[in-house]
């Protein structure tokens, strides 16, 4: 009971946070419609759930099998789908918001430094929006923390558990996503925090580093768990699409870096805002010296794949720079704090909070509430809520296709085939209705498929475009209804087939 007492502040400020968190990651969570590559793992996880041969699905495309498994799991409580990957990324979420608590505590002796960096994470847009999807960013995110805050923690007390942890922990990440191996590639910045004026330094050196390759070779271990599927090769192959490979890029080495750099930059800005940008600046002018090791490690786990994106980056998105800006929110929050401790009229304290966090909170309102126009990366409003990859109109199409089902049987064309959005949607929401038939189209060729007029005669045939604004012309069908995504000038469409007589 006394050690309740003692410790009741932090409890309820805890429970505080994790409820905040809950609200703004759970509120209207279903409000943005399905993206094309929700679709995709979503697909993928309803696959492997059922057919223990595809349990390594996701390799077919070259994308780890971490985040396939984990919706798999969380399937079998939720029976909405598409609900059921996006709370994989909202329990990711909460484990990102305990683990920047423990790193931000760990490297500045700083518990408050700790809670304001955790509260940091509950406003940062570019959390909130992937902490709400079934993507992979999350999870990234989750592993780049806790490999932090371990990595922290092995340099300054090289401990054997800590390492075996560690491993354990890389080797989630990188069965998440490849760019997890950053983590493993930036272990030597680790030595920024090594104190060589310490006695025996030379014996706590190599220890450190026996401790660190211990992590390593787990983490390769775990990786090697791949090789088990046939598909192990497409994850390099389909990295050199997003990526340029050596020898490419020997022949263009600087062509696209100022072009890569200034989207990323532009991006992490958005994302970021800049009073935050500021206070993660100003952090390297506030404080002791002394804590400036702390810093660059922070910055390093920045700046190194932030630069190396811009150098070998071919197609690039926002959400490859998510789990790089994690440390820089630690960063944030040392200057946020030292500025409070060092203001004392309330006045000024609230002034500052209030200049620091209202563009972060005035992003929150839209993504929660009117994402097609939040003030964040258009590269992200276009994706996920108006133009072709955004999934407007699967709701209502769906709904439609079952209502109709009811009836008797009918038959479901989708424009694209592998990956495509209405295709995988159908897939996932109609797959188990009998009534319902379906196939994917594409191309869709000049002349309509004489199997869809064929069944057109015995029953209602129809046909879901996303990427095509209308059927090719002279196609026998009729636009039942069509519905725009967001405020783009973008469609999905459901026509029907109209029998020959």
């Amino acid at each position: 009971m006394t050690l309740i007492k003692r410790y009741l502040n932090e409890i309820f400020l805890s429970l505080g946070l994790l409820a905040a968190y809950l609200i703004t990651r759970l509120y209207n969570i279903m409000f943005l419609p399905m993206f094309t590559d929700e679709a995709i793992y979503t697909r993928w996880s309803q696959i492997a759930r059922y057919d223990a041969n595809w349990r390594f699905i996701s390799l077919t495309d070259g994308k780890q099998p971490s985040f396939v498994w984990a919706d798999m799991i969380v399937m079998r409580f939720v029976n909405d789908p598409l609900l059921a990957g996006r709370l994989v990324s909202v329990l990711a979420g909460i484990v990102s918001l305990v683990g920047i608590y423990f790193l931000a505590s760990e490297i500045f002796k700083n518990k408050k430094i700790g809670y304001i960096a955790a509260f940091l994470y509950i406003i940062y847009p570019f959390s909130l929006v992937y902490d709400r999807m079934a993507l992979y960013e999350s999870l990234v995110s989750a592993a780049t923390i806790w490999t932090l805050y371990l990595e922290v923690l092995l340099v300054r007390l090289r401990r054997l558990d800590i390492a075996l942890i560690l491993g354990m922990v890389l080797g989630a990440g990188v069965l998440t996503k490849s760019s997890a191996f950053f983590s493993v590639y930036l272990f030597p910045f680790s030595l920024l925090l090594f104190n060589f004026k310490q006695g025996h330094w030379k014996r706590e050196l190599i220890k450190w580093v026996s401790l660190a390759a211990i992590s390593t070779i787990m983490t390769y271990g775990f990786y090697s768990i791949l090789r088990l599927s046939p598909f192990f090769h497409i994850i390099s192959e389909k990295t050199t699409i997003f990526v340029y490979p050596i020898r490419d890029w020997l022949s263009h080495p600087f062509e696209f870096f100022m072009g890569n750099l200034n989207g990323i930059t532009d991006w992490f800005i958005a994302y970021t805002t800049i009073p935050i940008f500021l206070l993660i600046l100003v952090a390297f002018f506030l404080g002791s010296t002394r804590q400036i090791r702390e810093k660059l490690f922070l910055l390093s786990w920045f700046i190194v794949p932030f630069v190396l994106l811009a150098l070998f980056g071919r197609i690039l998105y926002p959400r490859f720079i998510l789990f790089m800006t994690m440390p820089l929110l630690v960063l944030a929050a040392f200057s946020l704090n030292f500025i409070l401790d060092s203001l004392k009229n309330n006045l000024l304290k609230a002034g500052l909070v209030f200049v620091a966090l209202i563009l972060l909170i005035l992003s929150d309102f839209y993504i929660l509430a009117d994402f097609a126009r939040a003030p964040i990366a258009k590269a992200d409003t276009d994706q996920f809520m108006n133009e072709w990859p955004a999934g407007g109109g699967v709701r209502e199409i769906v709904a439609f296709a079952r209502g109709e089902s009811k009836k008797g049987k009918i038959y479901v064309a989708t424009e694209g085939t592998f990956g495509s959005l209405p295709t995988y949607a159908m897939e996932i929401y109609l797959d188990e209705n009998k009534n319902i038939e379906k196939r994917g189209i594409w191309p869709l060729p000049k002349d309509i498929p004489e199997d869809l007029v064929k069944r057109a005669k015995n029953m209602p045939v129809y046909l879901v475009l996303n990427d095509s604004a209308m059927p090719p012309a002279g196609w026998p069908v009729k636009l039942i209804d069509k519905f725009q995504k967001g405020i783009g000038d973008s469609y999905m469409s459901l026509y029907e087939v109209v029998p020959s007589d």
